[in-house]
């Protein structure tokens, strides 16, 4: 559904005075508000109000175990846990000097494979595609495109079996630690997802195909894209930081590069890099390694008659359907490949030290540090979400955008705006350490 409208006159202010209110805004995870001032026709300011409260993650964890961080830390997101537990992993583990096996890496590819295969499709197909088809929600939407709807939740389903037999459970998975797995899965459970792989991979390129042919009315952008960026892979859980204007850094120097504000508005950070907004996600991933993609991906793109780099946030459907399609075929890569590693997992030995880690979640870099003592307690830890990082960016758009709409009715401006912030996929819980919305015309 879109947002709950409430218009009404701002006492003591000039009739032509404006106030747009969305109480709860529909199809994105997590509540807040926008707010938009405008002066003489020109926008004045732009406030994207994340009122959630924090969830004080960060400081949790200080004083517990490094082996509960993974649990921990998958419970920020019950759409992207794995996101969580793989940064975690990946920045404590060089810590402690473990090196882990190449079969336990590819397992945690596999991994983020289901989780970019659930939380793509939910997005895709029950979040953002009734915004082109203009319905309220994708449950309408089902009424007159049922076969669509129910390829979506399949689609989602296998993602969420693969998840199933690899972490135990669809939603917070409980099989990764520190080393590797508590348990691994045997060639007969992995095998048996093959078929339904197998029509995955159809499916998704019927997505593509599908989003492909939407109607993108949104302004273009020159974006600073980052992604992580790696010269073997397309990214999921390693490589180095990038962006499309040279930046190429370890995870170890983000802090020197990317700074955190708080702006007295929202719950959440900003991210900044150098100061400056930029977009991560699914757009700025493709747009770095198209390289890298799979053969198949690229030819269902060239089919599309698209070409990159995508310089509007809605062609982010297309993103998302064709990492899907990426993730799916990655999926069937390893499995065909998988041999079951003697063990789980490699011992650990705690130590004292400092680590970092980046992985690219669902929308986008998932930032981990954490500082550990000799006893394996955590010291402090450090979360940037992809969320907060895209958060300036949603405010330029919609700044943007803004005044080519304000001559039209209230509702309508509202849903427009409620378009562009639902395509960065935000994810407001994970980044509060929308939608209201509230125009305020001073003339």
């Amino acid at each position: 559904m879109f947002g709950h409208f409430e218009k009404k006159a701002m006492p003591g202010k000039p009739s032509n005075t404006r106030t747009i209110n969305i109480g709860l805004m529909a199809r994105v995870e997590g509540e807040g508000a926008l707010h938009v001032t405008v002066r003489d026709q020109e926008v004045q300011d732009v406030q994207l109000r994340i009122f959630e409260p924090p969830r004080f993650f960060e400081a949790f964890l200080q004083g517990r175990h490094y082996s509960e961080v993974p649990d921990i830390v998958a419970r920020i997101c019950g759409i992207c846990p794995v996101a969580y537990q793989m940064s975690a992993v990946h920045a404590l583990e060089p810590i402690f000097g473990i090196a882990i096996p190449q079969s336990i890496r590819m397992l945690r590819r596999l991994l983020y494979c289901a989780e970019w295969i659930e939380s793509h499709v939910l997005h895709i197909y029950m979040l953002h595609a009734p915004d082109f088809l203009d319905y309220a929600s994708g449950i309408e939407m089902a009424k007159d495109y049922p076969d669509i709807v129910k390829r979506g939740l399949r689609l989602k389903k296998i993602g969420n079996q693969l998840l199933t037999v690899l972490g135990g459970r669809s939603v917070h998975p409980v099989s990764v630690k520190i080393g590797g797995f508590s348990r691994i899965p045997s060639n007969r459970e992995l095998g048996s997802l093959k078929d339904d792989l197998l029509w995955a991979r159809e499916a998704a390129i019927e997505t593509v195909l599908w989003t492909a042919g939407f109607e993108f009315t949104d302004p273009e952008h020159d974006y600073t894209f980052v992604a992580l960026q790696s010269s073997t892979n397309y990214p999921m859980n390693e490589g180095l930081v990038t962006s499309n204007h040279g930046l190429a850094i370890s995870a170890e120097v983000f802090e020197q590069h990317f700074q955190e504000k708080q702006v007295p508005y929202s719950t959440a950070l900003h991210c900044l890099l150098n100061g400056q907004s930029y977009l991560a996600g699914p757009l700025a991933r493709l747009h770095l390694n198209y390289e890298r993609l799979s053969p198949l991906t690229k030819e269902v793109l060239t089919t599309t008659g698209l070409s990159l780099p995508f310089k509007q946030v809605s062609q982010g459907i297309v993103a998302r359907s064709l990492e899907v399609l990426y993730a799916v075929d990655e999926a069937l890569h390893i499995i065909e490949q998988y041999e079951a590693p003697k063990n789980a997992s490699v011992s650990v030995s705690p130590q004292a030290g400092v680590g970092m880690a980046v992985t690219e979640a669902p929308r986008g870099l998932l930032y981990h540090r954490y500082h550990v003592n000799a006893d394996g307690t955590i010291q402090s830890a450090k979360i940037v979400p992809p969320t907060s990082q895209n958060q300036r960016r949603i405010e330029e758009d919609l700044r943007s955008v803004l005044p080519h709409i304000l001559d039209r009715p209230d509702e309508e401006v509202a849903i427009r705006c409620e378009k562009i912030v639902r395509s960065y996929d935000p994810c407001i819980s994970c980044a509060t350490h929308f939608l209201k919305v509230h125009i305020k015309k001073d003339v």
